[in-house]
C-alpha cells in the first residue's frame, strides 16, 4: 500500500478519536458532542470552521494559493438507535444508542486528512470538509444544502465514502452510475364496513381488499416495470382488526419501494395509485395511498469516479480496486449532494469481522448490527485516500 507517513504515524491519534466518537454516539440531529469534537480539533489544526450548519453539521474550510478550484469531502457522523451488544473498552456509554454503521470511522478518517492537510498539504485552492448530521434517516445532507452548503462553501465536485463489511479489508468498490437505491416508504389504508365475521354479506371487508391490493402490487414489478430496470417493492405490514368473528372497518398496510431511477420510481408510485384505487373500487371499499419519498438514488458521476478510482489505486492497488462493484438496494441521503454536484460515492471494504476484539458480541459485524464495529486499520486507508483525492483533483484544475 502506498499510505502517507505522517498519517500512518498519527494512526493512534485519530484511532483514539474514533473511539470516542464510539463510546459517545448520539442520534440524527442530537450531534452536539460529535459536533463540538469536530469543529474543536478543526480549528487546532488552524481550519476555519462553520458551526450550526444543517443544524447540527460542521464545515471545514482550508485554503492555499489563489486558484478557486475546490473540492468538498464529506463524512456522516450519527448514531443509530441500537443497544449496543459489544464489551470492549470504547464501547457505547449510552443505553440504547450505537455506531453501527461506521459513522464514527468516517469522521475519524476525514479528521485524519484534515490534520495532514491543515499541517503538510501541498495544493492551490480550497478543500471543503463536510461533516453531516442526521444520514440515518434524517436527510441531513438535503438540511445543510437548504442551509446554503454549497452557496457558502462553493466546491466543482462532491464526495463521500462509506465502510462495506464483506468487501476485504483495505479494497474499495465504486461504480458509474447508480451505487445506491432510492429509499421510498407507503402506507395505504382501506376503508370498508365491519360485519360479524359469520355474516360477510353484511358489510364491506377491508381484510380481503388489502390482501388483493398486496398481491395486485408486485404485478408492477413482473408486468409493468421493464425487467432491466432494477426495483423492489415490499410490503411489509399488514395490520387490520381485534377478534376473530369480527370483520373490521378498516385495515392498513405499509411498505418500500427501492429504484436506482427515478424514471422507474414515477412509474412504480403511478401503477401503485392505479392499483389501490381500481381493486378498492372492486371490493366497495375506499382506500387512501400515502407515497413519501426518503432519499433519491444515489448516482455517481462518470468523469469524478473513473478519476476517484485511480486515486485509490494509487493508495492500495490496481488489484485491490473494485471499478463495477455490485450496486446495492440500500439508500444513502449523499444522493442529494450529487443531485446538486458531480461527485462519486465509494464503498470501503472493512473485512469479516476478524479485526474485532475479544469479547465483540453474538452477532456478525455486519451494518446495523448490534455487534458492529469499525475496523481501525482503514484509518490511514482512508485518510490516505481523501488527502491524494483533495490534491489530485486540485492540481487538475486550472490555477
Amino acid at each position: 500500500m502506498n499510505l502517507i507517513p505522517e498519517i500512518e504515524a498519527s494512526h493512534e491519534e485519530i484511532r483514539t478519536l474514533r473511539r470516542t466518537i464510539h463510546a459517545h454516539p448520539e442520534l440524527r440531529y442530537e450531534e452536539v458532542g460529535t459536533a463540538k469534537l469536530v469543529a474543536e480539533n478543526l480549528e487546532r489544526w488552524g481550519i476555519e470552521v462553520h458551526r450550526g450548519m444543517g443544524k447540527t453539521g460542521v464545515v471545514g474550510v482550508l485554503r492555499r494559493g489563489t486558484s478557486r478550484a475546490s473540492i468538498g469531502l464529506r463524512a456522516d457522523m450519527d448514531a443509530l438507535p441500537i443497544q449496543e451488544l459489544n464489551t470492549f473498552g470504547h464501547r457505547s456509554t449510552h443505553d440504547g444508542r450505537m455506531h453501527a454503521c461506521g459513522h464514527d470511522g468516517h469522521t475519524a478518517m476525514l479528521l485524519g486528512a484534515a490534520k495532514h492537510l491543515a499541517e503538510h498539504g501541498k495544493f492551490d485552492g480550497t478543500v471543503v470538509f463536510i461533516f453531516q448530521p442526521a444520514e440515518e434517516g434524517g436527510a441531513g445532507a438535503k438540511a445543510m444544502i437548504a442551509d446554503g452548503l454549497f452557496e457558502r462553501f462553493p466546491v466543482d465536485a462532491v464526495f463521500g465514502i462509506h465502510n462495506w463489511p464483506g468487501i476485504p479489508a483495505g479494497h474499495f468498490g465504486v461504480t458509474e452510475g447508480p451505487i445506491m437505491a432510492s429509499s421510498n416508504e407507503f402506507r395505504i389504508t382501506i376503508r370498508g364496513t365491519g360485519s360479524h365475521a359469520a355474516l360477510p354479506h353484511n358489510g364491506r371487508d377491508p381484510v380481503f381488499t388489502a390482501v388483493q391490493i398486496a398481491n395486485a402490487l408486485q404485478s408492477i414489478i413482473t408486468r409493468n416495470k421493464k425487467p432491466i430496470d432494477t426495483a423492489v417493492l415490499s410490503v411489509t405490514q399488514i395490520h387490520a382488526g381485534d377478534a376473530a368473528n369480527v370483520v373490521p372497518d378498516q385495515a392498513w398496510l405499509g411498505g418500500t419501494v427501492r429504484t436506482f431511477t427515478v424514471d422507474t420510481l414515477d412509474l412504480i408510485e403511478s401503477r401503485m395509485r392505479k392499483i389501490v384505487d381500481a381493486t378498492a373500487a372492486a371490493y366497495d371499499c375506499e382506500a387512501e395511498l400515502r407515497f413519501h419519498r426518503n432519499y433519491p438514488p444515489t448516482i455517481n458521476a462518470p468523469d469524478e469516479t473513473r478519476f476517484a478510482a485511480e486515486v485509490m489505486a494509487e493508495i492500495v492497488g490496481k488489484d485491490k480496486v473494485d471499478g463495477a462493484v455490485e450496486p446495492t438496494m440500500g439508500a444513502e441521503d449523499f444522493s442529494f449532494m450529487l443531485l446538486e454536484k458531480p461527485g462519486c460515492y465509494a464503498f470501503l471494504g472493512n473485512g469479516d469481522g476478524g479485526h474485532r476484539e475479544q469479547g465483540h458480541g453474538a452477532g456478525p459485524c455486519m451494518l446495523h448490527n448490534a455487534s458492529y464495529d469499525f475496523n481501525d486499520d482503514l484509518l490511514s486507508i482512508g485518510s490516505s485516500y481523501w488527502v491524494r483525492l483533495a490534491e489530485r483533483f486540485l492540481a487538475r484544475r486550472p490555477l
